[in-house]
């Protein structure tokens, strides 16, 4: 599963190597049968629970509360494309965790590591393979479920791509997921053990946010608007919301911020623990 590479001059990584990289990431990944799975559950639970979502709201209109409903007819395009997305995204993290730790706890990283000894262009592969991957998904997936979420919400809220905001919300899902996908293959080499780092990811990214909103004052209010997942699905929001303490850019590049400052600890720890 992996190809035999060696380094360039001075321990460099020549341009057919990191090719040869690529591939081999490549064929690793798409050889799991967990990756098609993952991927399958990524598409079936973001289009079916947005139809579930954005069906009953439209069913129950008439019994909402007031302030729901305004909050649907201020910001359709947040309810048509991220009523799916909040849970979609959990078969990205736990995928993320398994491409990274799954390989420590089946022993193949051994084989990985004896092929490419310098270990941080083996991470750099596998993170941009998996993110590229999921970028193409998220994508093919945000489209139809917007235009589903669209098509429910018509009657009560209509929204349109050409609305300002929707088509950067449409492609910054893609963007969220692929960024989610490095966030989780960092977890997952910090960690190194498959079931802690999925409880880890899981915990940062649904859990945290409800606790951080019970914290009294400013203080729950900056750490919720600061959380990984909060600050970096803001760019698949058409709208900035009223109670949003970052824009939709600023948002995503706070996450990435976060995102890159674990890809570092998870090389530095890469080069200096074994396998």
């Amino acid at each position: 599963m992996t190809a035999t590479l060696a380094p360039g001059p001075s321990g460099t990584t020549t341009g057919a190597d990191a090719a040869g990289l690529l591939r081999s990431e490549w064929t690793k990944l798409r050889s799991l049968r967990s990756t098609v799975w993952s991927l399958l559950l990524l598409v079936a639970v973001t289009i079916g629970f947005t139809a579930l979502f954005t069906g009953l709201t439209v069913a129950q209109w008439d019994q909402l509360d007031p302030a729901q409903t305004a909050q649907v007819v201020a910001d359709p395009g947040r309810m048509a494309l991220g009523a799916g997305f909040q849970l979609g995204q959990l078969a990205v993290c736990v995928l993320g965790v398994l491409v990274m730790a799954g390989e420590y706890s089946s022993g193949t990283i051994r084989a990985s590591l004896l092929a490419v000894p310098r270990r941080t262009p083996m991470l750099a592969a596998k993170t941009v393979v998996f993110a590229m991957l999921i970028f193409i998904v998220g994508e093919l997936t945000a489209w139809p479920t917007f235009f589903l979420g669209a098509a429910i919400l018509h009657s009560r809220a209509p929204v349109s791509i050409a609305d300002p905001g929707v088509l950067r919300a449409v492609i910054g899902a893609g963007l969220y997921l692929a960024v989610l996908a490095v966030f989780a293959i960092a977890i997952g080499a910090l960690v190194r053990h498959t079931a802690g780092a999925i409880t880890g990811i899981i915990g940062l990214v649904l859990v945290l946010s409800p606790l951080a909103q019970l914290l009294p004052g400013s203080i729950g209010k900056h750490i919720h608007t600061y959380l990984p997942s909060e600050a970096g699905s803001l760019i698949a929001s058409p709208r900035q919301g009223a109670n949003d303490m970052l824009g939709p850019w600023q948002g995503f590049g706070v996450f990435c911020a976060e995102t890159a400052v674990l890809v570092a600890a998870a090389t530095i720890l890469l080069k200096r623990r074994d396998a």
